[in-house]
């Protein structure tokens, strides 16, 4: 069962759990694939709701976001299981399931076809309907030494040399699954 809800209504819920990491889940033709993310904004664009989610350019996530242009974003809501959130952040979607290595819940979605997952039960349903590559010569210095490191392999799944792409995408059904 799902309890539909006013996403700003749970505003402050959302974006502590972003910090702490939540899933972003993407999916094309067959193949589902969710990545861990702590990068991400909620608001209003274009008098649109809006999550807005930052996804490196070497991510297998991203080619798939890239053709499907629908996520989800999966948002644990009290405790919460800091396994997914790890096997999330440091495996590929290339190499191996982590929906099936985890044993996660898939839950058919009701606008966008990307499921979403019961273990994560705060659900945002969205559609990309903007996306724009960060701009590296317009990151202040410090900010590139930190998070965007020349030394470190674009595939390290911390901080490394590669940059982000802005996902917009409008909120288009927003639920907790019960």
């Amino acid at each position: 069962m799902k309890r539909k809800i006013n996403v700003f209504d749970y505003a402050k819920e959302i974006m502590l759990a972003v910090e702490k990491g939540v899933l972003l889940t993407t999916k094309s033709k067959e193949k589902i694939n969710t990545m861990s993310i702590s990068w991400g904004t909620l608001g209003i664009e274009w008098n649109r709701p809006i999550f807005t989610a930052f996804v490196r350019e070497s991510r297998f996530t991203k080619k798939i976001l890239d053709e499907s242009g629908e996520f989800t974003v999966n948002i644990f809501l009290n405790d919460f299981d800091k396994n997914i959130i790890g096997v999330c952040g440091t495996k590929s979607g290339r190499d191996t399931d982590k929906i099936k290595d985890l044993n996660l819940t898939l839950i058919e979605s009701e606008i966008v076809n990307v499921p979403a997952i019961k273990e994560l039960p705060l659900t945002l349903e969205c559609k990309v309907i903007y996306r724009q590559k960060q701009d590296e010569n317009a990151i202040p210095k410090e900010i590139k030494e930190k998070n965007y490191p020349e030394n470190v392999s674009g595939e390290f799944y911390g901080a490394n040399r590669d940059y982000h792409t802005a996902y917009y995408g409008e909120i288009v059904s927003a639920y907790i699954i019960e």
